[in-house]
């Protein structure tokens, strides 16, 4: 009997491994192609969506995937492959705002005040994507955020209408960096549960035109 459970334990942890990889791997080449880290490489599209992330770690330390992001963001918008910036972020409480905080190193970074929109109900990936086309009435749009991330975005963004590529910001390294990938692939499983249930942003809202 012991013996048994173990094999069952087996089995179940292989089936998870498999599932876990084939997320991954549809993921990953449903956006082959469509990321760049180049702005001489990428397409012109009116609006760059920078997708929002805490300015500081956990213990006050900065964050590089938002250091990254700014600065990627800046550099798409100065080569001229930008117009518009929307910024999607978290706005869950009155003591934390990713766009506010994110426009305001927009704007230090050299970008106008009025060519930034934000959307503040930007909880999760798929809100973001689905805001975009739904709130914002986009039909294309560049995605900047790190590679990874930006590939479950073009997928997410795909699967709900939306035409996307993606802006690569430089990737973090060392034990950082490999958490943030793990849960990753936990992020991709959870995209297809999304897919499954169809899965809606938290809010909606009346429509902005970016202009």
């Amino acid at each position: 009997m012991k013996m048994k459970g173990i094999k069952i334990i087996a089995l179940l942890c292989a089936a998870l491994a498999m599932v876990i990889f084939l997320c991954n791997l549809t993921i990953t080449n449903a956006a082959e192609g469509k990321t760049f880290t180049s702005p001489q490489d990428i397409e012109k599209n009116r609006v760059g969506l920078v997708l929002g992330t805490s300015k500081k770690l956990i213990g006050g330390l900065p964050n590089p995937y938002y250091s990254y992001r700014i600065e990627a963001t800046i550099k798409l918008y100065k080569a001229g492959k930008i117009e518009f910036v929307l910024v999607s972020g978290d706005n869950g409480t009155r003591y934390y705002n990713e766009p506010n905080t994110i426009k305001k190193d927009l704007i230090a970074g050299g970008i106008p005040a009025e060519k930034i929109f934000l959307d503040f109900a930007g909880f999760r990936t798929l809100d973001s994507m689905v805001r975009a086309k739904e709130i914002f009435g986009l039909d294309s749009v560049t995605v900047i955020s790190q590679e990874f991330h930006n590939q479950r975005a073009i997928y997410l963004a795909e699967k709900k209408g939306l035409s996307a590529i993606g802006f690569n910001a430089r990737t973090v390294a060392g034990n950082q960096g490999l958490k943030v990938q793990f849960r990753e692939y936990l992020a991709r499983v959870k995209v297809f549960i999304d897919l499954l249930f169809n899965t809606q942003p938290k809010f909606f809202g009346e429509r902005i035109e970016i202009k």
